[in-house]
């Protein structure tokens, strides 16, 4: 790594995203995965000298380049090395909680894409398309590494993550195939584990559907990082931190992510079925916390897929407090 000016990033849905938060002049927002500052940037844009916005990453590298792509706006900004399963402890430390005793915000985005540079940048181990480490860690001070995973957790455990994480149909395959090999080397790079992964995928398999170890990547990424953990811990945390009629924006980039934020959004809206003259609710379904902005999720324009095809599985939802 040479330094920020390396982190190219296209934003994904950028404009439709901060478009669903209703940006207001000096309210408090934020960015819980700040990457390449690209919704971060936007948004502070639109504050004003009273607005701020609270930018959230846990990889040292976006947050010294946030300071360079904010520009004029950092002023505006408050950057935080954290995971966002943190989300509810950094804001009782900035911002005075309300008399219910809860900081309460106007706005919350989550943009769940790896960041382009983390892909690209082979030395981070994100990557089957570069030889490098086995590390897939977000947070290079974390404990986990793929490394680990891949070496010294079970066989059916491997299996395990490889088909719940990435959908790979092939995965006790793949999997016996990494033990078989590791009893005798320790798997040390990510080019060692794309050839184990295409050992594991019968030939005709290989030949269709991408790169055989996309899913498998995917999946050793997640369980590196607990990314859906701490997505579902930190989206129920942002609805009880949301004023009312703040809004969450929710950027997801495949469908095990994109099924935990329709639940959970779910689970927030009302479900009475009471007649609306009703003076209270007698069936049981309660008012609710939350209403969808939009049922169907929104999806990048085809422009915006042409000029990267990296946005084509986007799909953002949003949610308003009631």
């Amino acid at each position: 790594m040479e330094g920020c000016s390396l982190f190219h990033h296209i934003t994904v849905l950028k404009e439709e995203a901060t478009e669903g938060l209703r940006i207001q002049q000096e309210g408090i927002y934020v960015d819980c995965t700040l990457g390449g500052a690209g919704h971060s940037a936007l948004i502070a844009s639109q504050l004003g000298d009273q607005g701020r916005l609270i930018a959230l990453d846990q990889d040292d590298w976006a947050l010294d380049n946030a300071k360079e792509v904010l520009g004029q706006e950092e002023h505006k900004v408050t950057l935080v090395k954290t995971n966002f399963r943190d989300l509810e402890q950094v804001l009782q430390e900035q911002v005075e909680p309300d008399a219910d005793g809860v900081s309460r915000v106007h706005g919350i985005l989550f943009d769940l894409g790896v960041s382009s540079p983390q892909f690209d940048e082979g030395e981070r181990g994100f990557s089957y398309n570069h030889d490098a480490p086995l590390d897939m860690r977000m947070d290079q001070s974390a404990g986990l590494t793929a490394a680990e995973i891949i070496n010294e957790w079970p066989e059916q455990e491997i299996a395990r993550i490889l088909y719940q994480y990435g959908e790979e149909k092939f995965s006790r395959r793949i999997a016996k195939v990494i033990c078989e090999k590791r009893a005798n080397q320790r798997v040390e790079t990510t080019g060692q584990l794309v050839e184990l992964i295409k050992e594991g995928i019968p030939a005709a398999a290989r030949r269709t559907g991408g790169h055989p170890a996309k899913r498998s990547f995917q999946a050793l990424r997640i369980a590196v990082n607990d990314e859906l953990g701490a997505f579902e811990d930190a989206l129920h945390q942002a609805v009880k931190c949301l004023a009312p009629g703040g809004r969450v924006s929710v950027i997801t980039f495949h469908s095990l992510e994109d099924r935990i934020c329709k639940q959970i959004f779910n689970s927030y809206v009302a479900k009475c079925t009471c007649p609306p003259d009703f003076p209270m609710c007698v069936c049981g379904g309660g008012e609710g916390q939350l209403k969808l902005v939009n049922r169907k999720p929104i999806i990048p324009r085809d422009e915006e897929i042409a000029m990267n095809p990296r946005s084509r599985s986007a799909k953002l939802r949003i949610a308003e407090k009631l």
